[in-house]
């Protein structure tokens, strides 16, 4: 076989080989093997093109194999120039660094490997952590129960407080978000505790009852734990009756007996009241519609009152039904004779009236126009009444632990005009 047939059948072994048509490119990340390694200067044969250096700032990472580096070790780096003033490819032991520490980091999100971290630093949103060099945030909403700064009332400065008390600390937590273009790392110790309860979580059901201590007592209910779990019971599931503050009727340490009503992956919700028989069950053989009966004040708004008659059962007494008294001449406390004009066991209201049945009818119904935006009126304040018996602290940080979805509700249906 000649010496040119020969040649030809090497350049199509060469071509079949494609890194040998790939020029490298700024930001590549090149495999080479050292050829010397100097005090501020490390030289490396990249195959199939030249030699690169790395030199200056950019021998440095925080990496592990980028120390003690050797003659003949095979090492990867990044190119920051092809061509440097001697003509040597210019390379980077810094970014290389830097690229193959993200990529780590991915594939800590994408196993859901757990690492442990130690907390550096806290501020009003959550915690700094550092991992593989790389600084990350573990926002409170991502905190374990355990760490979690529950606040009463969410005062701003005694959350950072509690945050602060954790620097020092190590934490198991799982990488959420890792994106090396943004220089993001997020981090989250919840989704650890959610693991290691999985199993536990798996032993309850919709309508266990169960029994624990009161952990935490916030402006949207209070917090229990039993049997290592934590749960939260939302105001709305206290009592039958309505609750402004849970620290009226519950206090941390408290001992309490309350049943599962859903479970949602890692959040336990729990009720009080479903334990109680439902006062408004037979509410109609204590109360009719045009009786005369006497309550308490419990809260003045803008659409109304909210009245106390016994301590289960409460009432609403819409601005329309106040008559000749001015709303913002009543009082919380203030004790008045009201009649009832409405009554509704199912949907547990109770509607009142300063005016005696028969006058208030009068002023429902003077005219077909009017008494369409009476009833608006009445919807308008069965919606608010149903916020103020459903509201939540929005100061209180938001956590998936926290606070249970809100119910959607259907927009009230308006009266046909006539």
């Amino acid at each position: 076989m000649s010496d040119t047939t020969t040649n030809k059948q090497d350049l199509k072994e060469l071509l079949k080989d494609r890194t040998y048509l790939q020029i490298p490119k700024a930001g590549d990340l090149v495999k080479g093997t050292v050829l010397s390694v100097a005090k501020n200067e490390i030289k490396i044969d990249l195959p199939s093109y030249r030699a690169g250096v790395v030199r200056g700032n950019e021998l440095y990472s925080e990496a592990e194999e980028f120390s003690n580096i050797k003659q003949g070790d095979e090492i990867e780096a990044t190119v920051v120039d092809l061509e440097n003033e001697n003509g040597d490819v210019e390379l980077s032991f810094k970014f290389a660094g830097q690229q193959k520490t993200w990529a780590r980091l991915e594939e800590l999100r994408r196993s859901g490997e757990k690492v442990s971290v130690k907390i550096l630093e806290a501020n009003k949103g959550g915690l700094i952590i550092k991992l593989y060099g790389v600084v990350g945030f573990i926002p409170v909403s991502q905190l374990s129960p355990d760490n979690y700064p529950r606040v009463q009332g969410g005062d701003k400065g005694k959350i950072l407080e509690r945050l602060r008390s954790l620097v020092g600390k190590e934490i198991a937590i799982k990488v959420l978000d890792a994106l090396q273009s943004e220089n993001k790392l997020i981090v989250s110790e919840k989704l650890v505790w959610e693991e290691d309860k999985k199993e536990n979580i798996a032993k309850f059901k919709v309508s266990d009852v169960v029994e624990g201590e009161i952990t935490a007592v916030t402006n949207f209910g209070v917090f229990v734990k039993f049997s290592d779990l934590e749960g939260l019971i939302h105001i709305s599931e206290l009592a039958w009756q309505r609750i402004d503050n849970p620290q009226d009727l519950f206090k941390v340490g408290d001992k309490v007996k309350a049943v599962i009503v859903n479970i949602a992956g890692s959040r336990i919700f729990l009720s009080i009241k479903k334990l109680q028989d439902d006062p408004w069950k037979d509410v109609d053989k204590k109360y009719q519609v045009g009786q005369k009966v006497k309550g308490k004040i419990l809260k003045t708004n803008s659409f109304g009152l909210f009245v106390e008659l016994d301590r289960d059962i409460h009432g609403l007494a819409h601005i329309t039904a106040l008559g000749k008294h001015k709303i913002e001449d009543i009082k919380e406390g203030d004790e008045m004779e009201f009649f009832i004009i409405s009554l509704e066991p199912k949907e547990h209201r109770l509607g009142l009236s300063l005016e005696e049945l028969k006058e208030a009818e009068k002023v429902k119904k003077p005219e077909a126009k009017k008494e369409v935006k009476v009833e608006e009126k009445k919807e308008e304040a069965k919606k608010e009444e149903a916020k103020e018996e459903k509201k939540e602290d929005v100061k209180e940080p938001a956590a998936e632990t926290a606070e249970p979805e809100k119910k959607k509700r259907g927009r009230p249906k308006k009266a046909d005009k006539k």
